[in-house]
């Protein structure tokens, strides 16, 4: 199942204000604007951020205008429409999340950080390495503050869980499989009409959530081996600086009663197993907090701008690799 079925560092500014010096909404609370109008942002962003405590949700922008329209009345907020729009969100705001596909992502974060906004990307950055290193150098540049929202990341019970493998150590090797039926013939999911995922699959879809789980417990990936398997899905097989080793199956199309999450750790202590999670508008909630946080603190985040410029330099190999066999 895909996320949405599941229901390094940069510089950011130290400033709760934000960059731009615009200052924040209703009792000091970051205006925080959306970019995108589509199903994720439906059930995700924007009720995120319209629940949220600690931020105003204050408004959104859409390529497709009556979209934003929509989404804008259902959650009490501003819509702005067209390229005067997109700038006008963008002054009114102190962070900008996204919800839009990857490499429309990319150099709209490079406008907004420019803008002096703190940014809040979807996963992944870009499927290109190029474009997620002007996004993340465009960050750094400002000095705004960044969150890559990857689920299990923010998640509560995997956070946790993720935290708690990290400091126990030992691992010997992991394994993973994300398999998803989103483009099983029966299916008529929403997101199957997703033209990025149709593109990209299951390796850019799915693999900055494994990714993420692995990389703070195993350590940087320092080798990546690729192969085709049936449809999209794809076999990764990783080499970690800690000297463990993993090994990832991540595929969209696979028979409805073939999918599921799965992912699992061998070392001293012997086998641990990622929890269920469930609730991606909790996991929003989390990742906006961090946001929040670096905001205020001036730290950057594990999971900031230079991890998702990384998450893509992995896939972007692991793809040339694919396209080598």
């Amino acid at each position: 199942m895909t996320e949405e079925e599941q229901t390094s560092a940069s510089a950011p500014a130290a400033s709760p204000e934000g960059a731009s010096g615009q200052g924040t909404g209703a009792q000091g609370r970051l205006r925080v604007g959306l970019v995108g109008a589509g199903p994720w942002a439906e059930e995700t962003q924007a009720p995120a951020l319209a629940s949220h405590d600690g931020v105003v949700f204050a408004g959104i922008w859409a390529r497709r205008p009556e979209a934003a329209r929509a989404l804008a009345d259902t959650w009490d907020t501003t819509a702005y429409d067209g390229e005067e729009g997109l700038g006008e969100l963008l002054a009114a705001c102190d962070a900008v999340a996204f919800a839009v596909p990857p490499d429309v992502q990319a150099p709209l974060v490079v406008r907004a950080a420019r803008a002096g906004c703190h940014v809040l990307l979807d996963k992944p950055v870009a499927t290109g390495v190029r474009e997620a290193r002007a996004a993340a150098d465009a960050v750094a540049a400002a000095g705004v503050a960044s969150v890559v929202f990857c689920t299990l990341r923010f998640a509560p019970a995997t956070r946790a869980w993720t935290a708690e493998q990290s400091a126990t150590g030992g691992w010997f090797t992991a394994s993973a499989r994300w398999l998803g039926s989103l483009y099983d013939p029966a299916s008529d999911h929403r997101f199957a009409a997703s033209p990025w995922r149709r593109e990209k699959g299951g390796l850019w879809d799915l693999g900055p959530h494994v990714l993420s789980v692995l990389i703070p417990v195993l350590g940087e990936v320092t080798e990546v081996t690729a192969f085709r398997g049936p449809e999209d899905t794809v076999h990764l097989a990783l080499r970690h600086a800690s000297g463990a080793s993993s090994t990832a199956t991540l595929g969209l199309s696979a028979p409805p009663k073939a999918a599921g999450v799965h992912l699992e750790l061998l070392g001293d202590q012997g086998p641990a197993t990622l929890p269920r999670w469930a609730g991606s508008v909790s996991a929003f909630h989390a990742a906006v907090d961090a946001l929040v946080e670096s905001v205020r603190t001036g730290r950057p985040d594990d999971c900031d701008i230079r991890f998702g410029l990384r998450l893509t330099e992995i896939l972007a190999e692991a793809e040339e690799r694919l396209g080598k066999r």
